[in-house]
């Protein structure tokens, strides 16, 4: 499945004039041998912080703390970018517990 989406995001690759797909070796190397997941979390925190940063007056700012004055659909609630927010901090928060019960990993890093 990983394969099929980083195929789709970097396209196939023109050798002698001949288009070919990319193989899992050389998408691994333009990923850098990175764990995807991680990277996401990683940005989409980064980018929570510059918005918490902002002054009140930015656009994404005004987005990110505007309430709607509708109610929402009923059935199951849609998954917010604040809930993955949430949700990325609250698993941050668990591995970091985890590790402190053990000492070595803890002072290593």
């Amino acid at each position: 499945m990983r394969g099929k989406i980083l195929r789709g995001i970097f396209g196939p690759t023109k050798e002698n004039q001949i288009w070919r797909i990319k193989n899992n070796e050389e998408l691994d190397k333009l990923i850098k041998h990175e764990n995807i997941v991680n990277s996401i979390k990683a940005q989409r925190l980064s980018w929570f912080g510059h918005i918490q940063r902002m002054p009140e007056t930015g656009a994404a700012k005004k987005i990110f703390i505007w309430n709607p004055l509708t109610m929402r659909p009923r059935g199951r609630p849609k998954h917010r970018w604040e809930d993955n927010i949430v949700q990325d901090l609250g698993q941050m928060i668990k591995n970091r517990i985890t590790c402190v019960q053990d000492r070595a990993k803890w002072k290593v890093g």
